[in-house]
């Protein structure tokens, strides 16, 4: 414990690591595509894992006091916290971080060259459609795969004296 509060490196280069890191995995996530962002199945719960613990060496080196991991932790939390006000002040700039919706059903009809662009499966939106009491995409007007990973589905509006 002589030693917990000791740094291996000057303070400011967790800082650095830690921002360069996120901005990297940032970059690297919207690199992967949407998928990858939606639905976590135990693939994704892996990288997750993985990418944890690989990237800690980046962060921190081979600090082993208990002072540097919370420099490298802060940093983080400030870069995404000025990233989110960035973000929320600035819609080119959010649409850059963020991405674009992709159309995956247009009036009832899967768009097969977009789903395999955005390596979307028939299985996942077969799920979707039955999340939302569907059994398939006739009913629906739009289909679309958000930039975070989810699906979402904009039925057709009723024909008159149905309702």
């Amino acid at each position: 414990m002589d030693h917990a509060f000791d740094l291996s490196a000057p303070w400011w280069t967790f800082v650095v690591r830690g921002v360069v890191t996120y901005l990297g995995l940032l970059i690297l996530m919207r690199l992967a595509g949407k998928g990858s962002l939606g639905e976590m199945s135990a693939f994704d719960i892996v990288i997750i894992a993985l990418v944890g613990g690989t990237l800690r060496t980046a962060i921190i080196g081979h600090d082993q006091g208990m002072l540097g991991p919370f420099i490298g932790v802060a940093s983080i939390f400030a870069t995404n916290r000025l990233l989110a006000w960035t973000c929320a002040r600035f819609p080119r700039f959010n649409r850059l971080v963020e991405g674009f919706p992709a159309l995956l059903i247009r009036d009832g009809r899967r768009d097969r060259d977009a789903m395999r662009r955005q390596h979307v499966a028939d299985a996942a939106l077969d799920r979707a459609l039955h999340k939302a009491g569907l059994e398939d995409e006739r009913d629906i007007r739009m289909g679309r795969l958000e930039p975070n990973g989810k699906i979402t589905l904009t039925r057709r509006s009723a024909p008159r004296g149905t309702e």
